[in-house]
Formats: C-alpha cells, structure tokens, sequence
C-alpha cells in the first residue's frame, strides 16, 4: 500500500479482498479449517502492526509469506506434539466430495431448463433426439424405429441440437465450451 492508502478503512478493504484466498491457501497447507483461521487472524494481526510502523510496498505479498511461516511453524509444532490427531479426525480434515449448494442449484435449473426446451421441440425433431440422445440408438436404428430414412433421422437430430442450443442461449444455461462451440458453427 502507497503512503495514501494507510489508515483503518484501507487496511479493512485489505482484509475483505484477501481474507478468503488466505484461508483457502492456508487451509490447503494445513489440512484444518480451524488452525486456518487462527493463522490468517495472526498474520493480518502481525501485518497490521508491521504496515503500521512503516509503509508496505506489497502488503499482500507480505501476507501470504507472514502465514505461510506461521503455518510452517504450526506444522512443525503438530510433528512434535506428544499428542497426534485420532484417526477418526482424518476423514473430518479432508475436503468433501460433495458438491456445494450452488452448484446443486444450478444444476436443477440447467435440468429444468433443458427439460423444458426439449418438450418445446417439433413432435418429429423430440422423438429423434429422445432416441439418439437419451437411448443411445445410431441413427440407422432410430430410422427403423421411427420408419422413416435415415437421411430425414440425420437431418432432424441436427435440427433438434440446433433448435435446443439456440433456446438454452437464449436463456443464457447453455455451458461455456457449448458456447464457444456454437459461435464457431
């Protein structure tokens, strides 16, 4: 921070804008949310004294390398401690596999969504789809199935991805690389 970004309010901006980061970084080192925690708290403790006394060039830098010492020495403590860690406590340092509320929540929409432009599509161009996409028949077999020529299956399953993109763009839930695909064709 420059000699005009000093004081209280400046240093607050500092803390929201690099909190989360730090405890991400320090929670992957240290495999535990708690000491996490405690270690980003001193370090901004330690920076604010240090940025207090003199200016700091780079104060996010001067961060990172504060909590990463602490940490280490952390690390270093938990090694020599008489007392290790119960290994039921194992499971609970680990990350969950489990996808975050968000993601669920978009997902369901993005289903919803999807569900929705399929039902929308021509009865002809649906049933194409439904059997090349969701049954997995070749376009000769839904041919057969539907009694119609393969040429007019070919031609309707490109309509019904065509048609499907277009809709999902338009209600901006088409995935970035369906996207990028899209712009290109």
């Amino acid at each position: 921070m420059s000699g005009s970004e000093k004081g209280p309010d400046n240093f607050t901006a500092f803390y929201h804008r690099t909190l989360a980061p730090l405890r991400r970084y320090l929670g992957r080192l240290l495999a535990n949310r708690t000491d996490a925690q405690d270690i980003a708290h001193d370090a901004y403790l330690r920076v604010y004294k240090t940025m207090a006394e003199k200016p700091v060039e780079q104060p996010q830098s001067l961060l990172f390398t504060t909590a990463r010492h602490l940490a280490i020495n952390q690390i270093r403590r938990r090694e020599n401690s008489p007392v290790q860690p119960e290994a039921g406590n194992v499971i609970e340092l680990s990350p969950s596999q489990a996808p975050g509320i968000e993601s669920i929540v978009a997902a369901r929409q993005e289903w919803a969504a999807t569900e929705s432009a399929i039902s929308r599509l021509p009865l002809g161009c649906r049933a194409v789809f439904l059997l090349c996409r969701l049954e997995g028949c070749t376009h000769p077999q839904a041919a057969e199935r539907l009694g119609i020529s393969r040429k007019t299956v070919e031609k309707q399953h490109a309509r019904a991805l065509r048609l499907l993109r277009a809709s999902l763009q338009k209600d901006d839930l088409l995935p970035a690389a369906a996207r990028r695909t899209a712009a290109n064709s």
